[in-house]
């Protein structure tokens, strides 16, 4: 009885092993779960939401207060892009049990964070108009892409949700393009 039993469950472990096998029981790379992260997910989405709301900030200036339609279009595309990235890193930080960085937080307290503009910068970009305006924008956001292709590259090498690391690879493509047409602006001003 006891040989009996001991076959009738190493039976079940097998079969119940096939059957997690066979549906594929794992995480793929498409199926990313709330504990499919790490502290560099973490680090990536907290500090690229404050980045890309500052991005937005900025872009939102181009509406009134530039004097030049192609920065006034590529500012739109900016804003366009990035405020629904911040809804997807905010989403993934709730999943993750982490708090999504508030807003007005101001722009001196992002610290370390590479291509962000300080208090001051912000302060004089708000109060340029026309040629003046569109030559600083053009200056200052493409240091900004800069820094937020440094971080992305970052998540891409030390990040472990796939998602996040997709919209890395998302961020420099976009970004890097975009700096592109902002110098060929800028040679044109």
């Amino acid at each position: 009885m006891f040989i009996s039993l001991n076959r009738q469950l190493v039976g079940a472990a097998l079969a119940t092993t096939a059957v997690l096998l066979l549906t594929g029981c794992g995480s793929s790379d498409d199926d990313s779960t709330a504990s499919d992260h790490n502290k560099a997910d973490i680090m990536f989405a907290t500090d690229m939401i404050g980045h890309h709301r500052q991005a937005v900030e900025m872009a939102v200036l181009a509406r009134d207060r530039s004097a030049n339609a192609e920065v006034k279009a590529i500012a739109a595309r900016i804003e366009a892009a990035q405020g629904p990235e911040i809804e997807q890193m905010s989403g993934w930080l709730e999943d993750w049990n982490q708090p999504v960085p508030s807003m007005g937080s101001g722009h001196g307290g992002h610290g370390g964070m590479p291509g962000m503009m300080s208090d001051q910068e912000m302060s004089e970009l708000e109060a340029t108009t026309g040629t003046a305006f569109d030559q600083r924008f053009l200056q200052l956001m493409i240091v900004h892409h800069e820094g937020a292709i440094e971080m992305a590259q970052t998540q891409q090498r030390d990040g472990k949700n796939t998602d996040a690391k997709k919209l890395a690879e998302k961020i420099e493509a976009d970004q890097t393009a975009e700096i592109a047409e902002m110098k060929q602006l800028q040679e044109g001003e």
